[in-house]
C-alpha cells in the first residue's frame, strides 16, 4: 500500500469549481423556459459537464455533483447537505441560479484522495 504524504495534500477550491459549474449551468439553460419534458436532459447535461471540467484539473480528488431544478411556481424550495470530513483538504460548493422560469441548484462534493 502506497504511503500516505501529508505535505502532498491539495486543498478543494471552491471558487474554480464554483466558476465551472456556472459555466456548465449556462451553457445548458441560457436563453431557455422551464419544461418538463427536457428537465432530466438539462440536469444530466449539467451534471455531466460539471463532472468532466472538475477531473480535466487533474487534481486527486473524488467528485459528487448533484443538480435540482424547480419550476418557479411561488412554492418554496429549502436544501442542505452536511459532510463528516477533513476541512483542511476536502470541500464543497453550491452554485444557485434562476431566470424567470426556474431555479437551479447545483453542489460539489470534493473528497481528496491519498497520493
Amino acid at each position: 500500500m502506497d504511503e500516505y504524504h501529508h505535505g502532498d495534500e491539495v486543498p478543494f477550491n471552491a471558487d474554480e469549481a464554483h466558476h465551472i459549474v456556472k459555466e456548465s449551468i449556462d451553457s445548458v439553460l441560457h436563453g431557455v423556459d422551464y419544461n418538463n419534458n427536457t428537465v432530466n436532459q438539462w440536469t444530466a447535461s449539467i451534471v455531466e459537464h460539471s463532472l468532466t471540467q472538475l477531473v480535466k484539473q487533474g487534481k486527486p480528488f473524488k467528485y459528487i455533483v448533484n443538480c435540482a431544478i424547480m419550476q418557479k411556481s411561488g412554492s418554496g424550495l429549502h436544501t442542505a447537505n452536511s459532510c463528516f470530513w477533513d476541512t483542511s483538504t476536502d470541500g464543497s460548493c453550491t452554485v444557485r441560479w434562476e431566470n424567470r422560469t426556474m431555479y437551479c441548484i447545483v453542489s460539489v462534493f470534493a473528497v481528496a484522495l491519498a497520493v
